[in-house]
């Protein structure tokens, strides 16, 4: 699974907008139900609206039916993987599946290792208050 999952980070890794940083990010992730969904990171000129990979793949999860991520991996410009960022570890974590794992350069990892005491919607008021 993870070498398919690279291979489609690879393929989304082509398809990144970073004329600014010139550092393209790929991203794949398989979801519970088996669907494989793709990202690619989109910068823009005011840099804090730039979307990292991560964030196009949730969006692509939602376009394409929704559901929870299984197993996630994010590759570089030489196709190496990498590890997401503390702000997209907070994104998968919010759409995660119960076994979540993300490839690391070390190996896999479940998502309670790469966002330990992670914020979630469990820790909302319901009421608003």
């Amino acid at each position: 699974m993870w070498q398919r999952l690279q291979a489609a980070a690879r393929q989304a890794l082509s398809r990144a907008y970073c004329p600014y940083s010139n550092y393209p990010v790929g991203a794949a992730a398989m979801t519970d139900e088996g669907r494989m969904v793709s990202g690619a990171n989109v910068e823009n000129a005011a840099y804090g609206v730039t979307l990292c990979a991560e964030c196009s793949l949730v969006s692509e999860l939602h376009r394409t039916g929704g559901g929870t991520l299984r197993a996630v991996v994010c590759v570089d410009r030489d196709g190496q993987v990498i590890t997401p960022c503390g702000r997209c570890r907070q994104l998968l974590h919010e759409h995660r599946g119960p076994d979540l794992e993300v490839l690391t350069r070390q190996g896999a990892r479940t998502m309670e290792e790469m966002l330990p005491l992670a914020f979630g919607s469990e820790d909302l008021d319901p009421e608003g208050s």
